[in-house]
């Protein structure tokens, strides 16, 4: 791959034929300089920020396209008119550039593109070989311990129940090896028959070698040769008379049943696929993904990635799959609930990155169809319950709207608190109430700076965050354009719509003293202050020019507004918890003026505590490795000096 960032502003500035020039103009005039080899293009905005990011076969071809002005959706017309530059990497085939395009929508997460929000990485299970008496275990990341890797599961909680079942059947060992080398005697799971105890030797070496082997072909999918073999013990033990272990072996057959009763997306003729079904509604979509492995069901997600509402069902699906897989390897098959126009390109684009063949199906009739039909109508039941949620949301922003007299629903809410102990180690603290919930990735801490603040200042602290937040955005951003439509401008909401208080009358003067300074006083804020004998439901609300009120206690916009106080105020104790953590473990070195990490070793390797360096002799610094006279006499008079 070649990159050309092409037009870096200097450039464009002495460019005679770019000069002064945006949208169409633009890249009309700029697509003469590209090549017509494949490659992924970046429209850019007049701030630098990515716009869309596509790929094509020709990129002299795809970009006259967008300067042709003709066929344009209204949503493509309004991207257009927004491009300043454009910046390209070209490849040396289509489907390099398809891969490098998916990469490129996750780490720029541009506005015009289908963006898959939530892609997280998916548990395994994991069979350790670098061990004598291999483990079992979950795992998720990278895969460089030595051993056997199953998966992926869609959550958690399948994995957690795959295991829980494994442990019954096969009773291989869970615990970590710390443990394992330090029992005495069996733990709890041997005793409720989840482990065979190879910590204290109640199972021979050959015979966990075989547990072993079973687990794995339970998860390649060899069950029923399992259980067959599971039935002949079980009959050999009781014409042996040997009831106690034939009713092991019918324990460990109930277990491997109770998991596959829970199949209920199974196909004879499919081994290992990913089935991929997309349902669309009111301009919204939902894509479920479920993962068959081993002829077993190991899960499914929801997915709602976000897109224009133009956009048509198998523009989106060619998206997610794209992106979906841009951090996992396919399988060999995926089943799909649509066909689509790229699914060759596609299929050539994953089998490159997967090292194996992989085929993209849209199935019409058998097994195949079948399991392909339930995950549609997962998909579309699950996209029932969002719109219902999100119907729901949006009447209780309207009731927030009314109630405070904003000028809209909110889309943005900012909450604010404060936590200290006698003003030690104080901070505030910020969260975001979004119409998609709480947006963690922007809750924010403030170490609480000024030396001024007397001890406890709560009014000082929040006048402090103000105007450290609020300073902050006015220089990212003077005239206020990240508060338009997130689609217009290429960036998220960052100006909120409503500010929230923790606190009364006197936390809502000092936010507003601030904002009135910074010339921000339009945005609305309210203050929420704890009601009588601190019981929820009777909160009293201060906002300026009104007198305080209080809300229905059983109302909707109670309950969520209490949700966001609550919220604000475990993120700003658990910030100040951890603070004051670090600072009792905090070395009482890191206050001596001059010293770094090298010094401070040096230090504690030579007197074996910091409060042996405090209590040192000056002969005694002197002679520490990589002291030297003078910075000796630095501590000693640090540690010694009359106050």
């Amino acid at each position: 791959m070649a990159e050309n960032a092409d037009t870096s502003p200097q450039e464009k500035e002495n460019s005679p034929a770019l000069a002064n020039l945006s949208g169409k103009e633009f890249i009309r005039a700029k697509t003469r300089q590209m090549p017509r080899s494949p490659g992924v293009y970046r429209m850019l905005s007049e701030r630098g920020d990515v716009l869309y990011v596509g790929k094509a076969k020709s990129l002299r071809n795809r970009l006259s396209s967008y300067a042709s002005g003709k066929g344009h959706t209204d949503r493509t017309t309004r991207m257009i008119a927004l491009v300043h530059d454009i910046a390209i990497v070209t490849t040396e085939t289509e489907s390099q550039a398809l891969l490098l395009e998916a990469q490129l929508i996750k780490r720029y997460k541009p506005p015009y593109n289908v963006l898959l929000r939530d892609d997280k990485s998916f548990p395994y299970i994991l069979i350790r070989t670098d061990q004598e008496w291999p483990q079992i275990t979950k795992h998720r990341g990278a895969q460089k311990i030595e051993g056997h890797y199953f998966g992926p599961f869609a959550s958690a909680g399948s994995v957690n129940k795959t295991l829980n079942t494994l442990q019954r059947a096969f009773l291989l060992r869970s615990c970590s090896d710390g443990v394992f080398n330090g029992r005495s005697r069996p733990c709890l799971l041997y005793q409720i028959k989840r482990c065979s105890a190879p910590c204290v030797g109640r199972v021979s070496e050959d015979d966990y070698k075989e547990m072993v082997a079973d687990t794995k072909d339970f998860l390649e999918g060899r069950s029923q040769k399992i259980q067959r073999t599971l039935s002949n013990q079980m009959e050999e033990a009781s014409e042996a008379l040997e009831y106690e272990k034939a009713a092991a072996f019918r324990d460990r057959i109930r277990a491997l049943t109770s998991i596959q009763g829970l199949q209920e997306v199974t196909a004879n003729s499919v081994r290992e696929a990913d089935i991929i079904a997309i349902h669309q509604e009111a301009g919204q979509t939902c894509v479920q993904v479920f993962f068959l492995r081993g002829g077993q069901n190991w899960g499914n997600r929801a997915y709602f990635p976000r897109h224009d509402k133009s956009q048509e069902i198998d523009e989106v699906l060619a998206a997610f799959i794209g992106q979906f897989y841009d951090n996992k390897a396919a399988p060999k098959m995926i089943l799909t609930s649509h066909d689509f126009g790229e699914r060759g390109i596609l299929e050539e684009a994953l089998s490159l990155k997967s090292n194996h063949k992989v085929r993209i199906t849209n199935p019409k009739r058998g097994d195949k169809w079948n399991v392909v039909n339930f995950a549609a109508r997962n998909a579309k039941d699950a996209l029932s319950l969002r719109l219902a949620e999100n119907a729901s949301h949006h009447k209780l922003m309207e009731e927030l709207a009314d109630l405070f007299d904003l000028d809209g629903p909110p889309r943005r809410i900012e909450a604010y608190d404060n936590s200290h102990i006698s003003g030690a180690n104080a901070l505030g603290a910020m969260i975001v109430a979004t119409p998609d919930g709480f947006q963690k990735n922007a809750y924010r801490k403030f170490n609480i700076k000024s030396e001024k603040l007397a001890p406890g200042d709560d009014y000082g602290m929040m006048r402090e965050v103000m105007q450290r937040r609020f300073g902050r955005l006015l220089k990212e951003d003077p005239f206020r354009e990240l508060a338009a439509d997130e689609r217009e401008t290429g960036k998220p909401v960052q100006w909120p719509d409503l500010l929230l208080i923790d606190g009364g009358a006197g936390q809502l003067s000092a936010v507003r003293e601030v904002m009135e300074d910074l010339g921000v006083a339009d945005i609305p804020v309210v203050s929420i202050a704890k009601g009588p004998d601190r019981n929820a439901g009777r909160e009293r609300f201060f906002m300026p020019d009104r007198p305080p009120f209080t809300i229905d206690p059983k109302s909707p916009a109670m309950y969520y507004l209490q949700r966001i106080r609550d919220e604000v105020h475990r993120f700003a104790i658990g910030s100040h918890r951890a603070k004051r953590a670090k600072s009792i473990t905090k070395s009482v070195l890191e206050d001596v003026p001059g010293i770094g990490p090298k010094r401070k070793k040096a230090l504690l390797q030579h007197f074996g505590s910091a409060k042996a360096v405090a209590e040192a002799a000056l002969q005694d610094l002197e002679a520490a490795d990589g002291i030297s006279k003078t910075f000796a006499q630095k501590i000693h008079d640090y540690f010694h000096s009359t106050p």
